[in-house]
């Protein structure tokens, strides 16, 4: 059983910074993709950042120079550094990810998709 677990939201003022993690946890051959979504209140869920297993990082619009993604593969764990937040950065973040299990010696594999739970982070002004 493959579990992500975020952690690291809260609250914070305008201008504040948040750090979000997301572990991952379960029998796992790999980690490829690790991607971070958010969806605030009454809005669709929308695509915050992506790292490859390279550590190769894309962002939104939004996003790009007050968000930083990373990864720890040892830990199986990505990070999500947010910076100068204000109240549109509201809303519950997820991360997700793409994960191979290895089923036999010869390579044979699969990739299935995962979510998190979700961690609510709320900016006031």
């Amino acid at each position: 059983q493959v579990q992500l677990v975020e952690s690291g939201g809260g609250s914070v003022h305008s201008g504040g910074s948040l750090t979000l993690s997301c572990a991952a946890s379960g029998r796992i051959s790999r980690i490829n993709t690790l991607r971070w979504h958010r969806q605030a209140p009454a809005e669709e869920r929308e695509w915050v950042a992506v790292i490859n297993n390279a550590g190769s990082p894309n962002y939104a619009d939004f996003a790009k120079g007050r968000f930083a993604i990373s990864r720890d593969n040892a830990k199986k764990t990505v990070y999500l550094q947010r910076n100068s937040l204000n109240p549109s950065d509201t809303a519950v973040y997820y991360c997700n990810a793409d994960v191979r299990f290895i089923v036999n010696v010869e390579g044979g594999y699969f990739d299935k998709n995962y979510w998190g739970q979700g961690t609510q982070v709320t900016v006031s002004s």
